[in-house]
């Protein structure tokens, strides 16, 4: 994860890791127009590929897919790790 962060340019990431952390259950929609009004420059697709990136490749995340859109939140065990990566980061 910090390998990943390390390569945030923008700081979009830790806050997409920042929203899951203290968030809930959202769908790429709502991290989407969460981004959009944070004034971060990105596209619907970006944001599906970054969210499913932290599901696959991260595992951080868990999802649900029974609904029309897939809803994602942060994996309970891996809460205390992220906060400790982004508040040391």
């Amino acid at each position: 994860m910090i390998k990943y962060l390390g390569r945030d340019e923008s700081g979009i990431r830790k806050v997409v890791l920042n929203l899951f952390l203290t968030g809930g259950k959202f769908t790429t929609g709502e991290v989407y127009e969460f981004l959009d009004r944070g004034n971060f420059e990105v596209s619907y697709r970006g944001v599906s590929a970054m969210v499913g990136l932290m599901n696959t490749r991260l595992g951080i995340l868990s999802i649900n897919v029974t609904g029309d859109h897939n809803v994602y939140s942060l994996k309970d065990n891996y809460k205390t790790v992220v906060g400790a990566v982004l508040e040391n980061y």
